[in-house]
């Protein structure tokens, strides 16, 4: 049975006189209120660690439930012989980001600051914090007490990771998914991490002695997360290159309309979609970190309804603004779901960094800007041949400069005093309401979002261009058209009801004839070498397998010599003659040859 308060303090009250027999009578009353106090207090923090604990578990279980709605939208966006495949690779940034941070990313982002204290003293600058590049301990999670503020951190680090993963559907090869997501949450986010949100960063707010007395305000990770993933994504797919038949035809000239490769499930991307706006409320109202602090209850509330607001917004805005566009251009009123989902997506990116500053009347504003600013950036990448499958580019990339920004524009006193304890810089237009003109918070604003685009410039373009020129990165064009599923996961080619590349079943027919034919090939080749070779064989879909390998703009690999001469010529020419378009660049001969080296090629 177990003893009161009040028994346990006059227990230990007795058991600490001088000789140990000492009746209770002779104990003061003010010692044993100070004890009992004292018990109080001691189970008050253990609750109040408890409820934070739970709290942020929860938060992180709600974050990494987004990983399911990238998945769906992802298998929703690609055509039916790439699903499979795509929901792998979903699957692998998880795992790549979880080794990735778990190793050494943790470390270099929160490691070697006062570890085994909770986050809110942490932010509290116990322990007296000075400016580092990168964090130095905690290897391994080493010395961590507290896992749960890591698996929040993972959860965070595995969406910066995915962002990436739809943008280069149906062409990547599986081992680059793997590369870039450790890649990104070992060393590239984890930095930025480190400069924006520990307190030991030259840009975070928490810093002792911030940038010019501000610091850059990202509060769930406008720029952290979202610009991180979404420059990264820019650098992979311009480097890679569009998908085949997307921008050019069958002899790589530019086709005079881009063809739609439309996903073969809206009710997928709806899904995912919704499941994204469900898991945004841990990650917005998550990053909070501490449940019972002063009044942080308040705070949490308001970030779910500007979180709200701002994704109503944005899919509004870019709604009916395509509406509007679409009557200007053909006539004809219709509405377009896709604009609808990522609109949405792009008020939440939007309002991830400023959700905790700023009232909720701005949030709209903010997520009406978002909307219009995704349309455009779409339509602009489509100008500039910059294939994105998923459109997370213009969602997350953009967005998540925009939301930024307007942290320095939006952010009141008042909220800034709540949650960062000072109103000394604040947005800007409030700070003309104050008669002047400081624009401190935006300055530093603009920094960080040039650190963090010109870190993961640095970090990624060599990373992604060492991948392409070693024939890591692009999948083989004649793969694309039958679809990876088949080619990595011995799927059955299905016909999507739109077509697949636009053409008919005879072409597809005979390409399908043609990868079984080159798979024998290279199956017989292997074989032959492993006899050679004492048993060592290389896979039949190996890159180093000459009817495999060549050179292009973008890392396609292109069909052997003599493969090009078994060409049936007799399934090309009427698509040619009808001036057609809708067969995918199967031979890619670079962009470095002429017309007539083209044309002397082709025959």
């Amino acid at each position: 049975m177990s003893s009161t308060t009040y028994q346990t303090c006059l227990a230990n009250l007795n058991s600490n006189s001088d000789n140990g027999a000492t009746s209770s009578t002779n104990i003061t009353t003010e010692a044993l209120l100070e004890c009992i106090s004292n018990a109080f207090d001691t189970s008050h923090q253990n609750t109040n660690a408890s409820i934070d604990t739970f709290f942020i578990l929860y938060a992180a279980s709600l974050v990494f439930f987004m990983q399911t709605g990238f998945a769906m939208i992802c298998a929703g966006c690609v055509r039916i012989n790439n699903v499979q495949n795509t929901l792998l690779k979903n699957s692998l940034d998880a795992c790549g980001a979880s080794l990735g941070f778990y190793t050494v990313g943790y470390a270099f982002a929160f490691g070697g600051y006062n570890s085994n204290s909770s986050y809110s003293s942490y932010l509290d600058n116990e322990g007296g914090a000075t400016t580092t590049f990168i964090g130095k301990e905690n290897f391994f999670l080493m010395g961590v007490e507290n896992d749960s503020f890591w698996l929040f951190q993972f959860a965070f680090c595995a969406t910066s990771a995915t962002i990436i993963a739809g943008t280069l559907a149906e062409r990547c090869q599986m081992t680059a998914y793997l590369a870039y997501s450790i890649m990104l949450a070992a060393f590239v986010y984890p930095v930025v991490v480190h400069s924006i949100w520990s307190p030991q960063g030259f840009l975070s707010a928490h810093n002792p002695n911030p940038l010019w007395g501000s610091g850059m305000v990202d509060f769930a990770g406008g720029s952290v997360v979202h610009l991180t993933g979404g420059m990264t994504a820019l650098i992979a797919t311009t480097i890679l290159g569009p998908r085949a038949g997307r921008f050019y035809d069958l002899r790589g000239e530019v086709l005079e309309e881009p063809r739609e490769f439309t996903g073969h499930s809206l009710a997928l991307q709806c899904l995912g979609t919704f499941i994204l706006w469900f898991g945004w409320y841990g990650f917005n109202a998550g990053s909070i970190i501490s449940l019972t602090l002063d009044d942080n209850y308040l705070v949490v509330s308001h970030i779910a309804i500007n979180t709200t607001l701002s994704a109503a917004a944005g899919c509004v805005m870019s709604l009916f603004l395509s509406t509007i566009v679409g009557v200007h251009f053909t006539g004809e009123v219709t509405f377009n779901l896709q604009y609808a989902m990522n609109g949405c997506l792009s008020g939440l990116v939007a309002i991830t960094a400023g959700c905790s500053v700023v009232e909720s009347w701005a949030s709209i504003v903010i997520g009406l800007v978002s909307g219009a600013l995704y349309l455009a950036c779409s339509k602009l990448l489509v100008q500039w041949k910059i294939d994105d499958a998923v459109d997370a580019i213009p969602v997350h990339m953009l967005n998540g400069i925009w939301g930024s920004l307007s942290v320095g524009l939006f952010a009141t006193p008042d909220l800034m005093n709540r949650v960062y304890e000072t109103s000394a810089h604040v947005g800007w237009f409030y700070s003309w309401g104050r008669g002047s003109a400081d624009a401190t918070l935006l300055a530093c604003q603009v920094v960080g979002i040039l650190f963090v685009i010109g870190w993961v410039v640095c970090m990624m373009t060599p990373f992604f261009w060492l991948m392409h020129y070693c024939g890591f990165l692009r999948a083989d064009s004649l793969e694309e058209i039958v679809g990876l599923d088949i080619v990595y996961h011995g799927g059955e080619f299905r016909k999507h009801r739109r077509g697949n590349f636009g053409s008919d079943e005879r072409d597809i027919d005979e390409y399908l004839r043609k990868y079984e034919r080159r798979k024998e090939k290279a199956s017989c080749k292997s074989n032959d070498e492993m006899a050679d070779s004492h048993g060592i064989s290389v896979p039949a879909n190996s890159i180093y397998q000459e009817s495999l390998h060549g050179n292009s703009c973008h890392g396609r690999r292109t069909i052997a010599p003599n493969m090009i001469e078994s060409l049936d010529t007799t399934s090309i020419a009427p698509i040619r003659e009808n001036n057609s378009n809708d067969v995918a660049n199967i031979v890619d001969f670079g962009r470095g040859d002429s017309n007539e080296e083209r044309v002397a090629q082709s025959t």
